[in-house]
């Protein structure tokens, strides 16, 4: 039986990246910085790294999809690309939190922290018992310098996408739920309320 083949896509931050997996060999990757215009360049991406691997979009058998936590417009991108390539192709994609995915082969116990806006950190501990005050749980945010205690903050060892990637090939025979953005606060911006009635004489 070949190996299933598995494409994980990021854009979460300022940048947008994309892995291409046929089991554990890595097909092709690419990561783009950019602070804008993810919506614009992921699709091309995409199409690149299928045509550098000779690889057709109905050969795909697993979606990977990093959900956040991250940038609003760039988290919402991909999830809504993800879902819309899952239910055209008929595959499963599977969200993965950054988190996860940042800490993706580190030795447990650890702890991923990730720079975000207006000098704050999203960070998650992972294989943590509480001995130290720590536990694996959700991402959180703080304050860049204000962690509380636990492990020392560990680099990445697998590029983003590919760690997707690799989680979600792990899991493409698990009954899933179509990916969501995860999000650890409310949108800077808000719709507006509703105007009030305009009564005629």
């Amino acid at each position: 039986m070949p190996d299933a083949i598995a494409l994980g896509f990021d854009t979460s931050a300022a940048h947008c990246a994309a892995a291409l997996l046929c089991g554990d060999e890595v097909l092709a990757q690419s990561r783009e910085e950019m602070t804008k215009g993810q919506a614009e360049r992921l699709f091309p991406m995409l199409g690149e790294l299928l045509t550098e691997a000779g690889v057709t979009w109905s050969d795909l058998n697993v979606l990977g999809v990093g959900i956040g936590p991250g940038n609003f417009t760039g988290i919402r991108v991909s999830v809504a690309a993800a879902r819309g390539l899952a239910l055209s192709l008929g595959i499963p994609a599977i969200g993965i939190s950054v988190t996860e995915a940042t800490a993706y082969g580190i030795a447990r116990p650890c702890r991923v922290a990730i720079p975000a806006r207006r000098d704050q950190l999203i960070w998650q501990d992972f294989g943590c018992d509480g001995n130290d005050g720590t536990e694996e749980g959700q991402p959180q945010q703080a304050a860049a310098g204000a962690l509380p205690p636990g492990p020392a903050p560990a680099s990445p060892v697998v590029p983003l996408a590919e760690a997707i990637a690799r989680l979600a090939l792990s899991r493409r025979t698990c009954p899933a739920s179509r990916p969501a953005p995860l999000y650890l606060r409310p949108a800077d911006a808000a719709p507006p309320s509703d105007p009030p009635p305009v009564i005629l004489p």
